[in-house]
C-alpha cells in the first residue's frame, strides 16, 4: 500500500526532514546488510539522492527504485520487498525489533510518520525479517504485538547468526553461552586424550611397584602403549571492522577454550599480530578481555593476513607448534594485503602443523561463495572450512577436534 505525500504544514523544515531521513536510510541499509545483501558506500550516497528527490512522496515509486539499486541476485529480488514493507510500513514482520513507542497502525505510514519514528529509537535496527505462512498483511494492534513477543520468545540462541542479536541481554547472554560451550568442549576433549592415550596392555611391574602404597592391593592399573603428544590448539582471531559482528562471541569462546589448558595458544590479528594468550588465561572473563584490548590496540581496523601470518610463521610458529598441532582460524577471509603472500604463508603453516581448520561465519550467509582473493588462495591448505555464524556451528567443531 503506498503511504500519502507529506504535507506542508507537515514539514517542520526541510533540513530537520533530511537529516532524520538519512538516520532512518542508515537503519535500512544496516537491515539489508544483515540479510546478505551487499550494499556499500556508493550505493548509499545513491539511496541518499533517491530519498531526496521527489520519490520520497510516492513510496510505491521509492521501493522500485531501492529494488533496482540494491538487488544483484535473484535472492535479492525474492527477499526485497518483504524486508522494504517490514522496515518502513512495518509490515509482515517476525522477531523484528519495535520501531517506535507506539503500536502499528493499520495501513501504510507516511514518511512522515516513518521519520518521527527514527527519534524514538536510537539503537535496535531490524536484523532478521521474514513472513510466516498464512500471515496477513493487515494486522491488529494486539495480534502484531503478540506474534512478535512469541517469536522473541520462543528464539533459541543457538540457531541465531551473531550478527542478528542485537539486544544488549540476549548479546550478553551468547557471550556466555559461547564461553561455557568452550569450556564444556576443552573438558570432554581433555578426558577425551586422557583415555585414548592409555595403553593396551597391563604395566605388571609398575602396578605392583604402585599397589605397595595401598598394602599390596593393586588399586591403580597401570598400562603400556605409546605416548602420543597431547591435542594442541593455536587460535589465530580476526579482530578486524569487518569482524565486528562476531569478534565478541568468538573472544568469550575463545576465553573459555585457553581457561586452564595447558596445551592451547591464542593470537590476535588486524593489520598486526598480538599474542593474547596470558590475557585470555585470566579466570575473570572481564578481566581477560580488560588485558586484552590493552595489549591488542587497533583493534576494528582493517587487516592484512598474508602479514599477519608471516609475522606468526617467523616470531611463533617454531615455539607453538609441534606434530599435533591445530591450527583455527577465525576470519572471513577479507585481506586487504596481496593474495599471493596469503598464499605462501598458508603452505608454510601447513607443512608446520597437524590440520588447519578455518572458521568463517560468512558460510552461514545464504549464497556465499569463497570467492574473495585472500580467502581463494588460503584454501588449498585447510583441512576443514566450516562455519562458525551461530553457537549451534562452534558446537560442530569438537567431534572434528576429538578425533584428531
Amino acid at each position: 500500500m503506498a503511504a500519502p505525500a507529506l504535507k506542508p504544514h507537515e514539514i517542520e523544515t526541510a533540513e530537520d526532514v533530511g537529516t532524520a531521513l538519512r538516520l532512518r536510510l542508515a537503519g535500512f541499509m544496516r537491515t539489508l546488510r544483515d540479510n546478505g545483501f551487499k550494499v556499500g558506500l556508493a550505493e548509499t550516497n545513491d539511496a541518499v539522492r533517491l530519498l531526496l528527490s521527489p520519490l520520497a512522496r510516492r513510496p510505491h515509486e521509492l521501493k522500485a527504485a531501492f529494488r533496482a539499486l540494491f538487488c544483484g541476485r535473484l535472492s535479492d529480488w525474492q527477499a526485497f520487498d518483504e524486508i522494504f514493507d517490514a522496515y518502513w510500513f512495518a509490515k509482515g514482520m517476525k522477531g523484528i525489533i519495535k520501531t517506535t513507542g507506539t503500536s502499528t497502525k493499520k495501513g501504510g505510514k507516511t514518511i512522515r510518520e516513518m521519520v518521527e519514528a527514527q527519534g524514538n529509537r536510537q539503537e535496535g535496527l531490524a536484523g532478521d525479517v521474514e513472513r510466516t505462512p498464512g500471515e496477513e498483511d493487515e494486522d491488529t494492534d494486539d495480534e502484531a504485538a503478540g506474534r512478535r513477543e512469541g517469536a522473541s520468545i520462543a528464539e533459541n540462541l543457538e540457531k541465531i547468526d551473531f550478527r542478528k542479536i542485537h539486544d544488549p541481554e540476549a548479546v550478553e547472554k551468547a557471550n556466555e553461552l559461547a564461553e561455557r560451550l568452550a569450556h564444556a568442549m576443552r573438558v570432554r576433549l581433555t578426558r577425551r586424550d586422557r583415555q585414548r592415550r592409555k595403553g593396551p596392555r597391563l604395566d605388571l611391574r609398575r602396578t605392583i611397584r604402585h599397589s605397595i602404597a595401598h598394602g599390596g592391593t593393586p588399586i591403580e592399573l597401570i598400562r603400556k602403549g605409546p605416548r602420543e603428544r597431547q591435542l594442541r590448539l593455536v587460535i589465530l582471531l580476526d579482530a578486524s571492522g569487518s569482524m565486528n559482528n562476531y569478534t565478541g562471541v568468538f573472544t568469550r569462546f575463545v576465553h573459555g577454550l585457553l581457561d586452564n589448558f595447558r596445551e592451547a595458544e591464542a593470537f590476535l590479528f588486524h593489520t598486526r599480530l598480538v599474542h593474547v594468550s596470558s590475557a585470555l588465561k585470566e579466570r575473570d572473563a572481564a578481566r581477560a578481555l580488560d588485558r586484552m584490548g590493552l595489549m591488542a590496540q587497533g583493534v576494528g581496523g582493517g587487516t592484512k593476513i598474508g602479514e599477519a601470518f608471516a609475522d606468526f610463521n617467523r616470531w611463533h610458529a617454531a615455539r607453538v607448534i609441534h606434530s599435533r598441532t591445530c591450527v583455527v582460524i577465525l576470519s572471513d577471509g577479507y585481506d586487504t594485503g596481496d593474495p599471493d603472500r596469503l598464499g605462501h604463508e598458508m603452505a608454510a603453516l601447513r607443512r608446520r602443523c597437524k590440520r588447519i581448520v578455518w572458521l568463517n561465519p560468512l558460510i552461514g550467509w545464504q549464497g556465499y561463495e569463497p570467492t574473495a582473493g585472500g580467502m581463494s588462495a588460503a584454501l588449498p591448505f585447510v583441512d576443514l572450512f566450516a562455519p562458525a555464524h551461530n553457537l549451534e556451528s562452534l558446537a560442530a567443531l569438537e567431534p572434528y577436534l576429538a578425533n584428531l
